[in-house]
C-alpha cells in the first residue's frame, strides 16, 4: 500500500460535463444531446467552482496535505467543449482550489473529437492524461452501442493521441456485447500491446432499467447480454493482461507498471474528493453528496445561489461496507489490520467468519493480512462483498 499513500493521499475533484452529440443505448449517466444550455450551464459550474471552495477546509484542519492531486472531467462527452472553454474551467479551479502539486489531470474524449489540432491545443493546457471511448474496434459492435465514432476513428485517435505525447493513455472497452465473438474480442485485446496502450478500462456490458438498450431488449429488437459470454470474455481479458505484462490494480482496470489512474483510484481507497457539475458525487469522510441529476435544475438552483444536491452522513457501519466493498476491487485487498484498527475487534472477528466460505471456495485468499480476491472471485466482487458487510 505505500505507494499508492505516497502518490495519492491528496484530495480529488471530479467535474461532470452532461453534454453528448448521440446517445449510447447502453448509458446509465446523466447526460443531454442538447446543447441549447450549454453556454448556460459553463457559467454555472464556474460559478459552483467559487461555491464549492470550502469543501475541503474540515479535512485539511484534520491533517490532510491541503492540497489537490487529481482533477477528473468526465461525463457525458467532456471533448465536446472547447480548449478555450477548458482553460476558463481551470482558470476558475487554480483560483480557488491549491492546484500546485496536482499530478493528474484527466479528459474523457470520444474519438471523434480527438483531432490533431485538438491534441495539440490540449497539450497546452493543464490536461495530461486521455481516456478515450473506444468500446470495441469494430462496426457491428459500435452499432449495437450506439456509438457514434468509427473503429478507423478509434485507432486513428490512439494514434494521434501518442504523436501529441500522451503518454498516459486509457481507453475504455466493453466485453460482452452480443455481437461480440470470443475471437473478435481477443483481436479487441491484441490492439491494446500494438497501439502502445499503457491503461485499459474494461466493463462488462450491463442493462440497466431506464436504458433505451433494455427498452430494445424487452421489444426484442436487440440480443440480450449473456452472464456467461461475460464471465468467458472476462476470464480471456484477465489472462491477456496478464500475459502482457499489465498489473489488474482494480476490478476494471488494468495497468503497465507506474500507469496507474490516479483520480480513479482515489476512490477505491477512500481519499476526500469534490463532484462538480450535474449528477456529480463528492465524498468526505462520515459524508457522501450528490448534485441533481438535471442540468436545467442545476442551473437554476446555481443560478440563485444554491446548490442542488443531497446528502448522506454515513454510520461506523456504512463507512466499514464502503472500505469493504472498495478495497476487495484493487490488487492490494482488504486490510484486516485496518479493520481491527478503525472499527474494533467484533468487527473483524464477524469479517473473518463470514470471509471462510469465500476462502474455501477459492474465491478469495488471504495474503499478509489482506483479503485478496482470486480472479475468479473479481468477477463477482459485489457479491462477495455483499456477503461481508456489516449489517
Amino acid at each position: 500500500m505505500q505507494s499508492i499513500k505516497l502518490l495519492y493521499v491528496m484530495a480529488g475533484i471530479y467535474i461532470h460535463i452532461p453534454f453528448c452529440r448521440q446517445a449510447c443505448h447502453y448509458c446509465n449517466f446523466h447526460f443531454t444531446v442538447s446543447f441549447k444550455k450549454k453556454a448556460a450551464f459553463q457559467r454555472a459550474l464556474l460559478k459552483e467552482i467559487g461555491m464549492q471552495k470550502g469543501f475541503f477546509r474540515d479535512v485539511w484542519h484534520a491533517g490532510s496535505s491541503g492540497a489537490i492531486g487529481t482533477v477528473y472531467i468526465g461525463g457525458g462527452t467532456p471533448s465536446v467543449l472547447d480548449v478555450a472553454d477548458l482553460c476558463h474551467i481551470f482558470e476558475q479551479l487554480g483560483t480557488h482550489f491549491p492546484l500546485g502539486d496536482v499530478q493528474e489531470v484527466t479528459l474523457e474524449a470520444n474519438p471523434d473529437d480527438i483531432t490533431m489540432e485538438k491534441l495539440i491545443s490540449l497539450g497546452e493546457t493543464p490536461v495530461n492524461r486521455l481516456s478515450i471511448g473506444v468500446q470495441s474496434f469494430f462496426e457491428q459492435d459500435l452499432r449495437y452501442l450506439n456509438r457514434i465514432h468509427t473503429p478507423g476513428q478509434a485507432m486513428e485517435s490512439i494514434c494521434n493521441a501518442r504523436k501529441a505525447g500522451f503518454d498516459r493513455l486509457t481507453i475504455d472497452l466493453i466485453y460482452g456485447i452480443p455481437t461480440l465473438s470470443d475471437a473478435r474480442w481477443k483481436e479487441n485485446l491484441a490492439k491494446i500491446p500494438d497501439l502502445g496502450v499503457p491503461h485499459v478500462s474494461a466493463y462488462a456490458l450491463t442493462v440497466e432499467s431506464k436504458t433505451v438498450l433494455n427498452h430494445l431488449i424487452k421489444k426484442g429488437k436487440a440480443a440480450p447480454v449473456s452472464d456467461q459470454q461475460c464471465a468467458r470474455q472476462f476470464d480471456i481479458l484477465c489472462g491477456f493482461m496478464e500475459q502482457h505484462g499489465y498489473l489488474h490494480y482494480e476490478t476494471s482496470n488494468f495497468s503497465l507498471p507506474g500507469h496507474f489512474s490516479g483520480h480513479n483510484l482515489s476512490y477505491w481507497t477512500g481519499v476526500p474528493y469534490l463532484g462538480l457539475g450535474p449528477s456529480a458525487h463528492s465524498y468526505l469522510p462520515g459524508k457522501r453528496k450528490w448534485n441533481v441529476s438535471n442540468t436545467s435544475r442545476y442551473i437554476d438552483c446555481v443560478n440563485r445561489g444554491s446548490i442542488p444536491a443531497e446528502e448522506e452522513l454515513l454510520t461506523p457501519a456504512q463507512e466499514l461496507n464502503e472500505y469493504i466493498m472498495t478495497s476487495l476491487r484493487t490488487m492490494w485487498g482488504c486490510s484486516l489490520e485496518k479493520v481491527e484498527r478503525q472499527w474494533g475487534r467484533q468487527a473483524l472477528q464477524s469479517l473473518e467468519k463470514k470471509g471462510e466460505k469465500h476462502l474455501r471456495s477459492g474465491l478469495m485468499t488471504e495474503k499478509m493480512r489482506h483479503l485478496v480476491l482470486t480472479r475468479k472471485g473479481k468477477f463477482l466482487a459485489d457479491g462477495i462483498a455483499s456477503d461481508l458487510f456489516s449489517l
